[in-house]
């Protein structure tokens, strides 16, 4: 277990406003690393460019379309004139918030007039609804409504709270300090005084003020809102919350203080929402000792409670974690929410540790676990991820309100549709996770086309990163502008790539680059030196196809095996496979390595022949292998955008 040095203050006294031009989703006040904002780092191309693209141009006005569709902004208009009875579920007003949360990092990622408009007109009728003491939620508190906190465990008020304060952090990050956090800090001023040190000592369902109350006392230079946060996490763990059939307390992390739990446990989003505000409060207020239970708890949930895809949360009962090492492909729930949860956490951990682990587990999920939920054309999304589609199910049609966790195909929208928001305020941010620099220089985590523009000291640093990746393996990273004295350049080797690395360098001028070294099997390659403008790193990660298997204690997929290319996981669809044979009736062969393609792999396979009506079926004879045939496996992320499908990731493998 790593270890930090605490202090003794219960907050930090050093506790300052970041500057708002240059913020990110995450702005500690200290850390291993400093990340870099969205000021600093701008995606240029690529895969994150194009998803970036979509996200402006399709996903963004598609949640807002529905949400105007079925009432949810309405929701604020109806409280607003005490006229009308309330539309869907009691936290809807939390996507809301999340799509100004999108819309205010797309807006600082390229202002577009037409998108600040329609922004600032739903702050407006958000705003509208506030309560005279600050209090804002469209389902509690008002004529014909319960009272306000009534039902802690499922009202969902505090994370609606928490997701309007992200909201506005996002604007205050992007240099704007103007109506929503006004509402914010309202809104925070009344929390303060009905939960702070004086008030109700009691604590949300869902967590998720935790980590919006530490980032805006980060953003705005409040030690009182970051002295609530840690009174809602310190709180937590005793028992509180009241309990029903199904949910004990280990649903809500109600059970066990978090400074004492040993993993991450019971309903994943809530789990990983309230790891990323402790986090964040351990920062903040120099409590070692949380942050070091954290990581343990983190680094435990992911070597034994994370699937191959990053993906966490195994039930579709209560959306939580199972036992360790308790997996299964077919009903894996593996949320879009809980993924994107252990980005931020991943992140928040990374920033503060300097651990490359955290920065493979980021590209693992956001590449695998979060961008399968969009389809191609950003209209409509998974919630939950299956590793193994048994049966191909039917389309959904584009004006369908589907199930949350039902479609075996993306559907447009959800009844609860928290995951469709999540992804777009993630993209339209994402690019706040790929860079941070140091005292020392600039650490490069992820890959793809975008540039580094910052300062070390004063001194402008500037990088153009080049690449197709992960498509393509080759990432040029060219130095613009540099200081007159030696700085690093750090780039991280993944960990399915250290030891065959190749990096070349050439200088500005020379027009040949040195000759192709291994990179040794180190987490990052640094070059530290004095560079100039026009110096050239290039990188060669390597791309080849390879068979990963499981840990022997997940029973679900032992003698299996996942096919990954580079940093992707790849699926098996019968859409790939020879007419009449389904993903249930092949085999891997395992003499026969797979062939890299471009999009993803060619492997070979044998038809499983066993009879299928025997009865008992357990006394079947040994399956006969078919023919040997090859089929092409695509990325997991791209599964079903072909129509329905079975589909499976984990694949048996013929041991003769």
């Amino acid at each position: 277990m790593r270890t930090y040095n605490a202090v003794t203050s219960p907050t930090s006294p050093h506790l300052t406003a970041i500057p708002t031009a240059r913020g990110g989703p995450v702005a500690p006040s200290r850390g291993a690393l400093r990340p870099l904002g969205l000021g600093e780092v701008t995606i240029t191309g690529g895969l994150w460019g194009r998803m970036q693209e979509l996200n402006a141009g399709v996903i963004i006005d598609h949640c807002l379309g529905w949400m105007e569709r079925i009432g949810w902004i309405a929701n604020f208009d109806r409280v607003a004139t005490a006229s009308g009875e309330h539309a869907g579920i009691e936290f809807v007003d939390s996507e809301v918030y999340k799509l100004l949360e999108a819309m205010a990092w797309e807006l600082g990622r390229r202002p577009d007039a037409a998108l600040e408009v329609c922004y600032r007109g739903i702050v407006s009728r958000v705003a509208a609804a506030q309560d005279h003491d600050g209090y804002l939620h469209t389902s509690f508190g008002h004529a014909g409504q319960r009272a306000r906190y009534s039902d802690l465990e499922w009202g969902h008020e505090l994370y609606c709270h928490g997701h309007l304060i992200q909201a506005a952090v996002a604007r205050l990050r992007t240099g704007h300090d103007d109506e929503l956090p006004a509402v914010a800090r309202r809104l925070a001023d009344h929390l303060y005084a009905a939960f702070g040190p004086g008030g109700r000592a009691a604590v949300c369902g869902h967590p998720e003020i935790e980590v919006a109350l530490a980032e805006f006392a980060r953003a705005t230079g409040e030690p009182r809102y970051l002295e609530l946060a840690r009174l809602f996490v310190e709180r937590r763990g005793h028992g509180t919350l009241g309990t029903m059939l199904y949910q004990g307390h280990e649903y809500f992390q109600d059970d066990v203080p978090v400074r004492d739990a040993e993993v991450l446990r019971g309903h994943a989003v809530r789990a990983l929402y309230l790891s990323a505000g402790a986090v964040d409060i351990a920062v903040e207020t120099g409590d070692g000792e949380l942050l070091a239970a954290v990581e343990s708890q983190y680094l435990r949930t992911i070597a034994r409670r994370s699937y191959i895809t990053g993906g966490l949360g195994a039930h579709h009962q209560n959306e939580e974690f199972g036992d360790d090492f308790e997996l299964p492909s077919d009903r894996a729930y593996a949320e879009t929410c809980a993924a994107i949860a252990s980005v931020m956490l991943s992140w928040r951990l990374l920033v503060q540790t300097g651990d490359a682990r955290f920065a493979d587990q980021i590209e693992r999920t956001l590449l695998n676990a979060v961008l399968v939920s969009p389809r191609a054309d950003g209209r409509a999304f998974y919630y939950a991820n299956t590793l193994h589609q048994r049966t191909a199910g039917a389309a959904t049609t584009d004006d369908e309100l589907s199930e949350r966790a039902e479609a075996s195909m993306r559907a447009p929208w959800f009844e609860v549709s928290c995951c469709p928001t999540n992804v777009a305020r993630t993209l339209a941010s994402v690019a706040g996770y790929f860079a941070t620099t140091d005292g020392t220089g600039v650490q490069l985590h992820q890959y793809g086309s975008y540039t580094v523009d910052t300062t070390l000291d004063g001194d402008r640093i500037a990088l153009r990163v080049e690449s197709e990746y992960p498509r393509d393996g080759s990432v040029r990273i060219v130095v613009v502008d540099a200081p007159a004295r030696p700085v690093a350049i750090s780039t991280r080797i993944p960990a399915w790539a250290r030891g065959r690395a190749e990096v070349a360098i050439s200088a500005a001028g020379t027009g040949t680059a040195s000759e192709w070294s291994t990179v040794p099997a180190d987490a990052a390659f640094t070059i530290e030196r004095s560079f100039s403008a026009g110096d050239v790193i290039e990188l060669r990660l390597p791309m080849e196809p390879r068979f990963t298997r499981a840990h022997p204690r997940i029973d679900a997929v032992r003698g299996q095996a996942v096919v990954e290319r580079g940093p992707l996981v790849l699926a098996l669809e019968d859409v790939d496979l020879p007419e009449g044979v389904d993903v249930e009736h092949v085999e891997l062969d395992p003499t026969f390595s797979p062939l890299d393609d471009v999009e993803g792999a060619i492997v070979g396979l044998r038809r499983r022949m066993a009879p299928e009506d025997e009865w008992p079926p357990y006394a079947a004879a040994a399956a006969e292998l078919g023919d040997f045939f090859t089929a092409r496996m695509r990325p997991y992320k791209d599964w079903a955008n072909r129509g329905p499908s079975t589909m499976r990731v984990w694949m048996p493998v013929s041991e003769r």
